[in-house]
């Protein structure tokens, strides 16, 4: 969705407000020291690339290789939250910065915030035609009018995880048992600010990518409401909330999906699944995820930095980028499914993956976050 001069501004001045100060708190940014890697000592770099990522896309065995071929380095800078990568970028750190991998609604956000350097489709025609038909290009979440701010990475879907040893998949096929007094103290509620939200949201008949009026927020309060008072536990840590749900001290997680899944999956857990529930009242209850990864308009115009954009989608680079140590996640590369083994595929429940995308919103931010946010705070305070 385009947005305009007077919504955007409003949105960085918000951003900036609120995650500007959340990263210098430590909550929203990974400490800012840069790390280069790969160079042998001595060395004369032909040129350097400044990244800003996700853990994960800076391990070794994808940045080094590229950085050899190309007699170059990578600096890397972690964000740990996209909303406050964002806006660190938007104030004023775009000039630094060659590349991002963030979520993907923030890689088309930096088109109306003026420091995305756009993509030509034609000039990235051999990449999209390893994607799947899905991603084809124009790729609409990643478009600005009409201009492609990037491309797709990594993706999966939010619905409810369930532990098939305490419970059914069937009984999960809405977001019911999160109000249901026999799963009282058995729920766990991510604190990942706002994917918690969103299901509970379409599971209120509440579209949160929509604007919202007060009446369809006093809708939110609600639904928010009755889910603390039904909820064994809030947790924002990962490992924690799946420890619980190994061990049957939570029946399902709410917010996380195959986030939290897949690497659970591929330790032999398979008895861990994700899924999407069925549509409620014609509105779609699952929430399809994505990162994506972004050039920056900051003057230099790199040719390299367009290579590593093509590199980083490559096959081979996707198979790495989807099995990582803290977590497993589907690409949108097709010919890196033949690269996976049956039981990575497996882990990635990659027999289920088009059920869920033909029954799931594609997230965005949404109009009413910051509305929805201080909900969730105000409702878990008095919790």
């Amino acid at each position: 969705m385009k947005k305009g001069t007077v919504e955007m501004n409003k949105l960085l001045n918000d951003l900036n407000r609120r995650s500007v100060l959340k990263g210098m708190g430590g909550m929203g940014l990974a400490a800012a020291g840069a790390s280069f890697l790969g160079m042998p000592r001595g060395a004369q770099a032909a040129e350097s690339l400044n990244y800003m990522c996700w853990e994960g896309y800076n391990a070794p065995s994808i940045l080094e290789p590229f950085q050899a071929a190309n007699n170059a380095t990578i600096s890397i800078d972690l964000i740990t939250d996209s909303a406050g990568g964002f806006a660190k970028l938007a104030a004023g750190a775009s000039r630094d910065f060659d590349l991002v991998s963030s979520d993907s609604p923030w890689i088309q956000r930096m088109g109306p915030a003026g420091f995305c350097r756009f993509i030509d489709d034609a000039d990235f025609a051999e990449q999209y035609a390893d994607f799947y038909p899905q991603f084809a290009a124009p790729f609409e979440p990643l478009q600005f009018e009409g201009k492609a701010t990037g491309l797709p990475t990594r993706w999966g879907w939010v619905g409810p995880t369930v532990n098939t040893k305490f419970d059914t998949l069937e009984a999960w096929s809405s977001y019911a048992p999160v109000f249901d007094s026999a799963y009282k103290d058995k729920i766990c509620l991510l604190d990942w600010g706002d994917w918690p939200i969103m299901p509970l949201a379409l599971y209120a008949g509440v579209n949160p990518y929509e604007e919202l009026d007060e009446a369809a927020l006093g809708e939110v309060r609600k639904v928010l409401r009755a889910a603390f008072k039904n909820t064994r536990a809030i947790v924002g840590d990962l490992a924690i909330a799946q420890k619980g749900l190994l061990d049957g001290s939570f029946r399902a997680l709410i917010g996380g999906g195959t986030y939290c899944t897949s690497s659970l999956r591929l330790k032999g857990h398979d008895y861990i699944q994700s899924i999407v529930p069925e549509p409620k009242d014609g509105l779609k209850q699952g929430i399809i995820w994505m990162e994506a990864t972004g050039l920056v308009d900051n003057g230099k115009n790199s040719a390299i930095a367009a290579d590593f954009l093509k590199y980083i989608v490559s096959p081979e680079v996707a198979k790495q980028l989807a099995i990582t140590e803290a977590t497993c996640n589907l690409v949108p590369n097709s010919k890196a499914e033949a690269l996976f083994s049956e039981e990575e595929k497996k882990a990635l429940q990659m027999d289920y993956m088009w059920t869920a995308w033909e029954n799931s919103q594609f997230h965005t931010v949404a109009p009413n976050i910051d509305d929805m946010l201080a909900i969730w705070q105000e409702e878990l305070a008095a919790r």
